[in-house]
């Protein structure tokens, strides 16, 4: 099998049920999860294995999970099984508690930064923000997968939440946004 089909040189692409513009929203919806799950895969290769297998493992399965959430949104035309579930959302919160113990309580706004796997996390968080706020545009014109919107929402959270716990398993502290005063108490 080539790799190339040059079946997109007109600035088209396949999706399930047909074929559409390459800056289609449903493109760009899917395209932006796909950069996530990119990022999650950086994420995996700077933590320490000995320090975060836990998370090492959920980022895996989050892989998985993204990839899916990635055909739930290529979707076109007459509804199709979806995979991206409630369940997972649920799952996802569990996880966000219980590593949201792990980490001292916030009380000012946190900076993306700390260690090098900490970084990466925030960058997942924010491309995560971007690719919920593609499908709430596709939701809006198009049909598509509710729990995909909410997988986004809480896997953002998620990202936050054991970006803190990365730099407390490493001793690094919190970067916290100096120039405002406590906002959490």
């Amino acid at each position: 099998m080539k790799l190339y089909t040059r079946t997109g040189d007109e600035g088209k692409t396949g999706v399930i049920g047909g074929r559409v513009d390459k800056d289609d929203i449903r493109v760009e919806a899917y395209g932006t999860t796909d950069e996530v799950n990119a990022f999650v895969g950086e994420a995996i290769a700077r933590l320490d294995p000995e320090v975060h297998a836990d998370l090492i493992a959920d980022l895996t399965e989050i892989q998985h999970e993204l990839f899916d959430a990635g055909g739930d949104l290529a979707q076109a035309g007459k509804k199709r099984n979806y995979k991206v579930t409630a369940e997972m959302v649920t799952r996802l919160e569990e996880w966000i508690d219980r590593y949201d113990q792990e980490a001292p309580e916030i009380r000012r706004f946190i900076l993306p930064g700390g260690s090098p796997a900490s970084a990466v996390l925030h960058i997942c968080r924010v491309l995560t923000r971007r690719a919920e706020r593609r499908v709430v545009t596709l939701a809006r014109e198009q049909e598509t997968n509710e729990e995909v919107r909410r997988y986004l929402n809480r896997l953002s959270d998620y990202f936050f939440a054991i970006a803190r716990v990365a730099n407390v398993r490493k001793g690094i502290g919190d970067v916290e946004y100096k120039r405002g005063g406590q906002v959490f108490r």
